[in-house]
């Protein structure tokens, strides 16, 4: 696993990624819809939870 792809964001820099807001990121945690990371009080979630989540939320085009 690369660097980047153990990247870890903030609750507002990945509630920013997915253009939602950091109420909805802390809820989803808590729901468990989200993995995170937590180290000590401090909350991060990992670059590769953003990008799982947004493939699982792709829907693909209809074929012509």
């Amino acid at each position: 696993m690369t660097l980047e792809a153990r990247k870890l964001l903030t609750v507002p820099q990945a509630a920013e990624a997915l253009t939602l807001r950091p109420k909805t990121v802390r809820a989803w945690i808590a729901a468990r819809r989200i993995a995170c990371v937590r180290l000590g009080s401090a909350v991060r979630i990992p670059t590769s939870e953003i990008a799982r989540l947004i493939g699982d939320g792709t829907i693909p085009a209809r074929p012509q």
